[in-house]
């Protein structure tokens, strides 16, 4: 069996995984319960028959294309004997699904006008105010694991670099697979992955400064208890995160080894590369069982048993405290959200980051000044930077 069949298979069952993916992407597991399809409804309706009816017909067309686009991308990428198809039929398959989603957004959006779902309940929000003035601290130890590797690997290149010979091999990817590309050794080119570990990093330790300062989506109906949910939350998801930037550091201190070692074994850079990102999937787990806002997460009251907990004085009630049973529901706010509940605008919030409606995470507010100009200034640097660059390389 050649490699580029090998890697027609591989591309073919990575399709089959894309699939499942898009075909559970309207799962609650994956959602805020009460925002199907990026539209957002009371809780009582988000079972609703329109709902369901939704659902059904999204997997029911996603999982025919999803079989054709993987037939048809092995039979073509054998023909023309190219892996590069796997890629194209991954977009054209998320093409047909965003069409889906788009579809299923507006026709119940359509039905909450027409059914005036929102007629007759009581709307309102809430607000944890002790998440600025006692927030959840962003935990450094768990930053150490990253900066020792960084420091492992940038003593390991101090050591190698002077017997480094004149050139060296980096592994890419290519239409034909993983080839290997010929590299001047200089400083920079020597320690390009350190570099990339640093940035790497850095940029982590700052998504979580920015996701512990995020705004909080808290359950109006029990607020008590969803904001202690929150904290929890964020707490898990920012140890998650900083123990995932470790272990791709691992991964770039083993390809950093590869480089300067000459190594061209396929099966090591399978290892190298395997087992952090298979590592990193494992940790992410949790994450998804927690739910979206960690509205799954059941945690422990002071005697020990199962259930919701309070805040401690620094939050919306004391130990054990319960919910009031306010009999609310959030705001409709869908006039905020445009691409089928995927982009938020809201001049109004004065909000960076806020928790995204469809999917999990979080997602920029691009009403927010503050972010427009920190988003221009970056791009305006990074612009300088490629203009000094490409001048410099011509003259």
């Amino acid at each position: 069996m050649n490699t580029v069949l090998v890697s027609l298979l591989v591309n073919s069952g990575i399709l089959l995984a894309l699939g499942a993916t898009l075909y559970a992407a309207p799962s609650p597991l994956l959602n805020p319960h009460s925002v199907p399809f990026g539209v957002r409804v009371p809780p009582d309706k988000a079972d609703a028959p329109e709902v369901s009816e939704q659902r059904r017909r999204y997997r029911a067309l996603l999982l025919p294309a999803t079989l054709i686009v993987t037939v048809a991308a092995l039979v073509i990428g054998a023909v023309l004997d190219s892996v590069a198809v796997g890629g194209v039929a991954a977009a054209v398959l998320c093409v047909i699904a965003a069409a889906l989603w788009l579809s299923a957004h507006r026709a119940l959006a359509r039905a909450k006008e027409r059914g005036n779902w929102y007629e007759h309940v009581r709307q309102g929000a809430v607000m944890d105010t002790s998440l600025r003035t006692d927030p959840v601290r962003l935990p450094w130890a768990w930053a150490i694991p990253s900066l020792v590797v960084v420091v492992v690997t940038a003593v390991a290149g101090a050591i190698v670099y002077p017997q480094l010979p004149e050139m060296m091999a980096l592994p890419e990817r290519s239409a034909n697979g993983t080839v290997y590309r010929e590299i001047t050794t200089t400083f920079w080119t020597a320690f390009s992955l350190v570099f990339a570990q640093i940035l790497l990093t850095a940029m982590v330790i700052g998504t979580v400064a920015a996701v512990l300062r995020a705004r909080a989506d808290l359950d109006v109906s029990r607020p008590r208890s969803s904001a202690a949910q929150h904290r929890r939350y964020l707490s898990l998801t920012a140890r998650s995160l900083l123990g995932i930037a470790a272990l791709l550091n691992l991964m770039l201190l083993g390809l950093s080894g590869m480089m300067w070692s000459d190594s061209r074994s396929g099966a090591v850079l399978s290892l190298v590369i395997g087992v952090p990102l298979l590592a990193a999937v494992a940790v992410s787990v949790p994450l998804v069982r927690m739910g979206p806002g960690g509205s799954r997460l059941v945690l422990e009251s002071a005697d020990g048993s199962g259930g919701s907990k309070g805040m401690g004085s620094g939050g919306l009630g004391g130990p054990g405290a319960p919910d009031e049973g306010t009999g609310l529901v959030p705001r409709d706010d869908d006039r905020h959200w445009y691409g089928a509940g995927t982009v938020y605008v809201n001049a109004d919030d004065p909000a960076i980051l806020v928790p995204r409606r469809v999917g999990m995470g979080w997602t920029v507010n691009l009403g927010n000044l503050r972010f427009l100009i920190i988003s221009a200034a970056v791009l305006a640097i990074a612009a300088g930077a490629t203009v000094v660059s490409v001048t410099m390389g011509s003259s």
